[in-house]
């Protein structure tokens, strides 16, 4: 009987608090952390990071790229970069996990695609608000048993809380950030595609805005996007409008309609309901109930690793993760602009 070789991961781009989900999602996979390049925008990110994991050696960006021993590389970088690291690990012979967006230009999607091609690695991009999120964990496995039926509609929705305090330069400029749509609907993209099962979709409609921030003209505070697809209809509000006085970063939330029935995920609180996270509620034809899903086991890291070894699409296809990165470059590229007054 052989033995596998234990899988190895490195950090390179380390813009972005997400980073932390990719860690502490490969490691209890039984993935090596072989170390990190510490170089960001966010000084306070990378001291957080030495805190959290200061047996973990900080090493040179060329040194991981280049260390042969290392499987994946994890990239947390400014959003406008992470293509490039990404194209860089691919050719480098690793394959990798990006935050969303996974890139910012069509231009980098074909240079992404033609990688991907032409190495044969896989470029995942870790969609948090359903690889790392229980409750949405949950809601695949009732949506997979038919629980609500056939599924004709996502709403999704993505608020955030600015905290200017903390953000570094880029995050005002859409030429580093991508845009509202690209930035955060991404996920709810990814959300809209995998639970009512469609493989591609058409924009019917994308809208941004900015609001609150005059100083800051290039700055979009405010999104939202219709996509329809040959089964079901979805739409997507996203936004960094936040009130303080809520006790989270975002009352983030997800209505999955089916014929049958429909669930509501309250992802990070149950406002001025149940304490804590990962509320999911479920009504069908005979019952209205709620769902603790807490303890759900996230699978994508594990899914992820196992992909990494046997060469497979377990986790989420490639085609999946492209299209996503195309409707979400569509959706802002078309997006009709709302002049708000301040």
């Amino acid at each position: 009987m052989t033995t596998q070789r234990r899988l190895s991961f490195a950090v390179v781009g380390l813009d972005h608090g997400h980073a932390f989900q990719h860690v502490e999602g490969l490691l209890p996979e039984g993935v090596a952390f072989a170390g990190y390049c510490d170089r960001t925008s966010v000084p306070a990110l990378a001291a957080a990071f030495r805190e959290r994991f200061p047996n973990v050696p900080v090493r040179d960006r060329e040194e991981l790229f280049a260390d042969q021993s290392i499987d994946i590389i994890c990239i947390s970088a400014v959003p406008a970069d992470r293509a490039d690291l990404a194209i860089r690990a691919m050719r480098a012979g690793k394959d990798v996990m990006v935050d969303k967006p996974g890139l910012t230009t069509f231009a980098q999607l074909e240079a992404v695609r033609k990688t991907v091609a032409e190495t044969g690695r896989i470029f995942s991009v870790c969609f948090s608000e359903r690889h790392s999120v229980p409750a949405a964990v949950k809601a695949g496995h009732l949506v997979a048993e038919g629980a609500i039926g056939t599924v004709i509609q996502t709403v999704g929705l993505g608020p955030h809380r600015k905290n200017l305090a903390s953000r570094p330069d880029w995050f005002y400029d859409p030429e580093r950030f991508g845009g509202i749509i690209v930035d955060i609907a991404s996920h709810q993209i990814d959300q809209f595609l995998f639970y009512t099962g469609s493989e591609t979709a058409e924009v019917a409609s994308s809208t941004i805005g900015n609001f609150t921030m005059p100083d800051k003209p290039g700055f979009e505070d405010f999104g939202e996007v219709l996509l329809r697809s040959d089964r079901a209809a979805g739409y997507i509000r996203v936004d960094w409008l936040t009130p303080d006085g809520l006790p989270s970063w975002g009352d983030g939330r997800l209505v999955i309609l089916g014929t049958e029935g429909y669930i509501e995920l309250r992802k990070y609180i149950d406002i001025a309901g149940r304490p804590g996270e990962n509320h999911l509620f479920i009504a069908d034809g005979s019952s209205v109930r709620y769902i603790d899903c807490s303890g759900e086991p996230l699978v994508y890291f594990r899914q992820f690793a196992a992909d990494v070894r046997n060469r497979t699409e377990t986790a989420m296809t490639q085609a999946h993760v492209y299209e996503v990165c195309r409707l979400s470059l569509e959706a802002q590229a078309k997006a009709a602009r709302i002049v708000g007054r301040v």
